[in-house]
This record gives C-alpha cells, sequence and structure tokens, in this order.
C-alpha cells in the first residue's frame, strides 16, 4: 500500500494537470451525490418511501430517453478535443456537430415520451413529473462537461455543479414538506441544473469564442455513423442499468424501488471517486500510452476497490441507519452485493479507455454491452419466474458486471491488444 501511494503520488507530481482533471472530475461527480445525501433522509421521511419511489422509477425511465439525445456524440467529440486542444477551428466544428445533433435527437426523444403517454397508463398519470424529467435531457446540451474535459479544465465545470447542487439543499427544506410535494420536489432538481447549464451555454460563446457552424445534411449523417459504434455501446448499458430498476419498480413495487435507491447512493460515491482515475487520466493516454502503463494502473486500481468494498461492509449498515432509518436496513446487503461493480467499472473502464478506444476497437466496446445486457435480461427474466427477490435480481445484475470484465480479457487475448 505504501508503494501505492508513493507510485500515485509521484504519477500526480510528473502531471500536475492530470492530477488536477482527476480532482475535479471526482469532486464534480461526488459532490453532487453528497448533497443528495443530505437532502435525502429528509426527503425519505417527508415524501415516503411510495412517492419518493415513484420519482426514483421516473427518472430511471427518463435516463432511458436520454439514450436517444446523447446518442454517443459525447466520446468521438471529447477524443478530438483532447487531440487538439488549442485548434480554435476544430473546437467550433466538434461544439458545433455535437449542439445541433443533440438538439435534433432531442425532439425525437421528446415526441417518443409524448406518444407513449397516450398508450401507458403509468406514464399519462404522472406525465408532468416525466416533463419536468425531461428537461434535464436539455442540460446534456447546453453543458458541454466532455468539452471541458477533453481541455482538462474541469474547474469550472465543478464550480458551476456545486453551486446548483448547494442551492437545492435549502429550497428543498423550505418548500417540500409533504408526499403532495412531489411536484415541487422534482422542479427544483430539475430546473436549477438548467439555469446553470444556460450559464455555461452562454459562457461558451463569450469567453471560449465558440463561434456555431452550419452542418450539412451529409455531414450529421457522418456524424452520427461515427458516433453509432459509442451510440450501441452506451445504449447496451443505459438499458442494463436502468432495467433493474424498470424491472423493480414494475414486479416488486415503489417502496423496494426506494430500498434499491439507497443500496445505490452507499455505493455510488465511493465508485465515482475511484472511476474518476480512468476519465481524468484518459486524455493523457490518448498521447502516451504503453501497455506496461495500463497494466500497472488496473494492478493499483484493484488495491483501490479492494479497500472500498471494505470499507462499505464495515459502515455500510451504519449509513443506511443515518439515511433511511430502521425500516430502509434492507439496503445494506444490497449495497454491499453491488460494491463488487466497483471492481468491474474500475477495470472494464481500463480496457475501455486505455485499450479497445485507442486501438479504434469500438466493435468490442459494443459486444462487450451487448452480452452483458443480454444475460442479465435472461437471468433476470429466469428470476422473476422462479422467485421475486430484490437481492436475487441484485446478484444477477452484480453477475452481468463479471461477465463484461471476462469478455474484456477474452478481447485482449484472442486479438493480442496488449503487445
Amino acid at each position: 500500500m505504501k508503494e501505492l501511494i508513493y507510485i500515485l503520488r509521484s504519477k500526480f507530481e510528473n502531471n500536475k494537470k492530470v492530477a488536477e482533471n482527476y480532482f475535479f472530475m471526482t469532486f464534480l461527480a461526488s459532490s453532487s451525490l453528497i448533497i443528495g445525501f443530505i437532502i435525502y433522509p429528509y426527503a425519505i421521511r417527508v415524501l415516503g418511501k411510495e412517492a419518493y419511489g415513484i420519482y426514483v422509477f421516473i427518472f430511471s425511465n427518463v435516463q432511458l430517453f436520454q439514450l436517444i439525445t446523447t446518442f454517443g456524440f459525447d466520446n468521438p467529440a471529447l477524443k478530438k478535443i483532447s487531440l487538439f486542444p488549442h485548434n480554435q477551428e476544430v473546437k467550433n466544428r466538434v461544439v458545433s456537430e455535437v449542439l445541433i445533433s443533440k438538439s435534433l435527437f432531442f425532439c425525437v426523444s421528446l415526441g417518443m415520451l409524448t406518444a407513449i403517454s397516450l398508450f401507458v397508463p403509468f406514464v399519462k398519470t404522472h406525465i408532468l413529473l416525466y416533463y419536468m424529467l425531461f428537461l434535464l435531457q436539455l442540460v446534456e446540451i447546453l453543458f458541454p462537461t466532455w468539452y471541458f474535459q477533453g481541455l482538462q479544465r474541469m474547474k469550472f465545470v465543478t464550480y458551476i455543479n456545486l453551486i446548483v447542487r448547494l442551492l437545492s439543499v435549502p429550497l428543498v427544506f423550505i418548500l417540500v414538506h409533504s408526499p403532495s410535494d412531489i411536484f415541487l420536489y422534482t422542479a427544483i432538481m430539475a430546473l436549477l441544473p438548467l439555469c446553470g447549464s444556460l450559464f455555461v451555454f452562454v459562457y461558451m460563446f463569450v469567453k471560449e469564442k465558440i463561434r456555431l457552424q452550419i452542418i450539412s445534411f451529409r455531414r450529421l449523417k457522418a456524424i452520427c455513423r461515427n458516433a453509432l459504434p459509442f451510440f450501441w455501446t452506451t445504449a447496451f448499458t443505459t438499458v442494463k442499468r436502468e432495467s433493474l430498476p424498470f424491472i423493480v419498480g414494475t414486479f416488486l413495487g415503489m417502496q423496494s424501488m426506494a430500498i434499491l435507491d439507497l443500496a445505490n447512493k452507499l455505493v455510488l460515491i465511493p465508485r465515482i471517486i475511484a472511476t474518476s482515475i480512468n476519465g481524468a487520466l484518459f486524455p493523457d493516454i490518448m498521447t502516451n500510452s504503453s501497455t506496461d502503463r495500463v497494466r500497472r494502473i488496473m494492478r493499483y486500481e484493484t488495491y483501490i476497490a479492494l479497500i472500498i468494498i471494505t470499507l462499505i461492509a464495515a459502515f455500510g449498515y451504519w449509513a443506511v441507519l443515518i439515511l433511511g432509518g430502521k425500516n430502509m436496513v434492507e439496503a445494506y446487503p444490497l449495497a454491499i452485493i453491488r460494491s463488487i461493480t466497483i471492481y468491474t467499472w474500475l477495470i472494464v473502464d481500463c480496457y475501455i479507455y486505455f485499450v479497445f478506444i485507442p486501438k479504434n476497437r469500438y466493435n468490442l466496446i459494443a459486444n462487450n454491452q451487448l452480452i452483458s445486457m443480454t444475460c442479465f435480461l435472461l437471468l433476470s427474466g429466469i428470476s422473476l419466474i422462479l422467485h421475486k427477490s430484490l437481492i436475487i435480481l441484485m446478484l444477477m445484475f452484480v453477475l452481468s458486471h463479471v461477465i463484461e470484465l471476462i469478455y474484456c480479457r477474452y478481447a485482449v487475448r484472442r486479438y493480442k491488444l496488449f503487445n
């Protein structure tokens, strides 16, 4: 462990840009969750498990529509910005391509939601909540986190997000007092990030000197074609991830949905802290990659994952009591099982960011996620037939992540991607 700390410290001292990028990416993601933890004990008690479960269920549903809006445009754009961070013409073109493409696909996804509301009673009943949370897709369009990540300038993005999240705390405590205030709670969670994204959108033109360009239909087709491998990868990943809450909410009820959400929350902060390492290293790896370096990163991240899993097992029960109370203790065993995905996430991300993407093997990424998603859906279907259990469903979810890791190692050996 002393060796690991020494090497990480020396790496950060030798590349302060990577260290700074890692810190702000981690702080960006974890601060949102920490503030969520501050709000959560109040929200779950005031709104109740049923109303809060409905909110989480609808939020999860909307993530599926977000697939269409984002369509995998971010990763190719991030790669281009990382390679040409000082070329204003490239930045103008890439920002224009992503903004226009996402805007068109947003209209498509909005039309799909409206059409579905005509035929699905639950969606029709809660259509206002769906539309309010749907506004978060505009944040994906107006707030180009990928742009600042590619430039390794995450400080600005982090500050804006932190301000927005902090503002939500007093608003929730002042305005939300009963289950009937679920609409106010949803509005706060959706509109504040939208305001922050509008500020960043203006900043892009004023400070970053971005100038939008007209994108031809032929160019738009080419952009979609280049983004398609990332779309499939993201689609399979998102469908698998959001299928778990969808299945739980549909077959086990909204109270089980609330328990699942707390279990996920306990794992998300440490997982984000760990997995942000790969996102921060990505721009540097694109220009300075080697097999030995990737292997070392994987070894260190294995140690990190084991430490985090141990900490969740040791202190997770007390965290559940503090956040949710005694009626939410079922979340503790779920959190322990879910924590195993921290290890698989770290190592699979290493393969994706540091092996598959640099070697343009996007098909392997998509195949991996397709196999994992298919296995999870099949295993979940079988488990629901045999016995409806939240713990069994979580075990199937974790098993699908293990399958991802097995496939990555198989692909590396099969195609000799490690020299």
